[in-house]
């Protein structure tokens, strides 16, 4: 995806966890991240309390979608992404992507991957890695300042 790209639609799901959103309910009233991670990644597991925190403290103002991106067959466990969100405290919808179909939406390769779409559903903003939560931090205050005038 490029900037000011719209967000996909987000189907293609092979289930969802705490609840189901579509693009419907997340564009026009509020920004959204949509961050991407996989059981069996190690940043993904380390940068979950900040994506927790954000949530946490944003709750009123961004909505958080996780999507669970497959590595590898291991990733493929249901049971398995069940445990590790609840054990990392992931209570945000989980959309489970085993078919990779928002993957490829979204032309996605990376787990940590942070998307952060205006309330417009613009992409404004692309990370991806384990580290620079500052940055995204700094990104979603500015679509939410934008936002506030």
């Amino acid at each position: 995806m490029k900037l000011r790209d719209q967000m996909p639609e987000l189907t293609g799901a092979t289930t969802w966890l705490n609840g189901r959103v579509d693009k419907a309910d997340l564009v026009g009233e509020k920004p959204t991240l949509i961050h991407f991670w996989s059981v069996s990644c190690h940043l993904c597991k380390e940068a979950m309390p900040e994506v927790n925190n954000f949530r946490d403290q944003y709750k009123n103002e961004l909505n958080v979608i996780a999507v669970h991106m497959p590595r590898s067959e291991d990733d493929l466990d249901l049971y398995n992404i069940t445990e590790i969100a609840e054990e990392h405290d992931i209570t945000q919808p989980i959309f489970v992507d085993s078919d990779l179909k928002l993957t490829d939406a979204f032309d996605n390769q990376y787990v940590p991957a942070y998307y952060v779409f205006d309330k417009d559903g613009q992409l404004r903003h692309f990370q991806a890695g384990g580290s620079g939560m500052k940055m995204l931090e700094k990104r979603v205050n500015r679509v939410l300042d934008e936002m506030r005038k």
